[in-house]
């Protein structure tokens, strides 16, 4: 049975974290800069870049619905072996509509990210108002605010949002991931020149 972590074990995984980033900053900020140009490249073609992310999201469906499949097989006498057979199949269909459909599915998908979006924006609003008044509670009703705002103009721009919705959020996210890896990085490199100069 594995043992909790405790706080001692976890101030040594944060130290061996940040001595890792000190020592290989130059990676992250390599890793950092990738992510910044797949996202600018994923906002300028954000139709090609949304084909690309819904055919990666079927892929990953097909494989778990296969693994899931196989696993029912695998164990046909327990209680649930009908149920996973079924999910499993689901998600190969659902799936296999994503993967090989790319273009007829993104309308579908913008649909759900729409609605996605409008409910986070209810939930995180609600949540501000509850927290109040909590520090930082402003900060969680304006990000409820902001996903109602971009889930509205996703679902009001149907069908024409479906062109470029997917497609901007991926770049989007790939963009703050980027940035967040080189910071990381500039951290981690002014950490080792420390370092170095402490040494001396």
């Amino acid at each position: 049975m594995a043992q909790p972590m405790t706080l001692s074990d976890f101030e040594s995984t944060v130290a061996e974290t940040k001595q890792l980033i000190s020592d290989k900053w130059g990676w992250f900020l390599a890793l950092g800069i990738v992510l910044l140009l797949a996202g600018l490249a994923a906002i300028a073609f954000p139709l090609l870049s949304g084909i690309a992310a819904k055919i990666v999201l079927g892929w990953l469906f097909l494989i778990g619905g296969v693994m899931l499949i196989v696993h029912a097989f695998q164990a046909p006498g327990w209680g649930g072996f009908l149920w996973e057979l079924i999910i499993g199949a689901l998600y190969v269909v659902v799936g296999g509509y994503l993967a090989f459909f790319p273009l007829t599915g993104l309308l579908t998908l913008t649909v759900l990210i729409a609605a996605l979006f409008i409910a986070e924006g209810v939930f995180e609003v609600i949540m501000g108002f509850r927290v109040r008044p909590h520090e930082g509670w402003g900060w969680l009703v304006l990000s409820g605010i902001a996903a109602l705002v971009v889930g509205a103009i996703i679902a009001m721009g149907l069908p024409e949002s479906a062109v470029w919705a997917l497609g901007l959020l991926v770049g989007i996210n790939l963009l703050f991931s980027g940035w967040s890896y080189i910071f990381l990085a500039l951290a981690g490199r002014r950490a080792h020149e420390e370092a170095i100069a402490t040494a001396r």
